[in-house]
């Protein structure tokens, strides 16, 4: 587990799940698996939030992972998103990914349910007691409607498996108290693109990912250049993505995004419903966005 958890850092791609004719695309995605590779990405996300891993079934589910992992092929950790607001369904996928041989498992906090601090300490205590996988929790309050506290993350810490968080919280004091609480061990990842250098510059070691989709080479650069200390050379990456991570949340998430790689010929920008194609403002936004970081013309 050590050599995995030494991996765990850097720019690490949520990655989006293409779909084509209402089915995934799983030759694109093992395409943009690889791209992701050649352009430096230290880490790989399949079926998180940007996955849209709620509107995947089961067999879509596996067959995510399992691309992810046969491309990879050690090259870099694959952390499978296998949270879910059912504990037993959230055990069933981690274990499922242990199998197909995926490196870790991130975690959400169960989602509508918003259960208690001791909910999700009896949670994610469950799900750890039965697989040997390193877990990453993921903590988003504004999908969730739940926030895990320092306290809580705290507890959880004590467990030899719960070996980090993506913290998608947007509040960078968070990282120092969760150091403070969990020990300097604990993995800290960021979760959100706009914050994510001062995120490092407080502690953490990483970003998980929604603008490395279509900016993967610039987002690690900047993010090797925090774990250099060359805060001046991630000033400039960051200051040259900043619109990119603006707009690519300019609706909700991953509709952005997979409109702008669709601009790279990476995949088609089909969303399941619930979401909505993007709107034609939008998608002007985006494509500015782009063409101002010199990924299209």
């Amino acid at each position: 587990m050590t050599q995995n958890l030494e991996r765990i850092r850097g720019s690490i791609t949520a990655l989006i799940t293409p779909f084509r004719d209402g089915k995934v695309d799983l030759k694109a995605f093992g395409e943009i698996v690889e791209r992701q590779i050649a352009e430096g990405t230290q880490g790989l996300v399949p079926c998180g939030t940007t996955g849209e891993t709620p509107t995947l079934s089961h067999d879509e589910f596996l067959a995510v992972v399992g691309t992810a992992v046969k491309i990879a092929k050690g090259r870099v950790p694959v952390i499978a998103g296998t949270g879910t607001n059912s504990t037993m369904h959230t055990i069933e996928l981690t274990q499922a990914v242990e199998e197909l041989g995926a490196d870790a498992a991130l975690v959400v906090t169960p989602y509508y349910n918003k259960p208690t601090q001791e909910g999700l300490y009896l949670h994610y205590r469950a799900v750890a007691s039965v697989t040997r996988l390193p877990i990453l929790i993921y903590n988003i309050p504004g999908r969730a409607a739940v926030d895990m506290s320092v306290e809580t993350m705290a507890r959880l810490a004590k467990l030899p498996n719960i070996v980090g968080v993506k913290d998608a919280t947007a509040n960078l004091a968070r990282v120092t108290q969760q150091r403070l609480a969990c020990g300097v061990n604990f993995i800290q990842i960021s979760g959100e693109d706009p914050t994510a250098l001062g995120f490092n510059a407080h502690g953490g070691v990483g970003c998980i990912s929604v603008t490395s989709n279509v900016a993967p080479r610039l987002c690690a650069d900047m993010q090797n250049a925090t774990l250099k200390g060359d805060y001046s050379a991630a000033r400039k990456i960051q200051d040259r993505l900043m619109s990119l991570h603006e707009n690519l949340f300019c609706e909700t998430s991953p509709a952005p995004v997979k409109y702008a790689a669709s601009l790279l010929g990476l995949c088609e920008a089909d969303c399941r419903l619930p979401l909505a194609p993007l709107s034609e403002t939008s998608k002007a936004k985006v494509r500015a966005a782009m063409t101002q970081v010199g990924l299209i013309n």
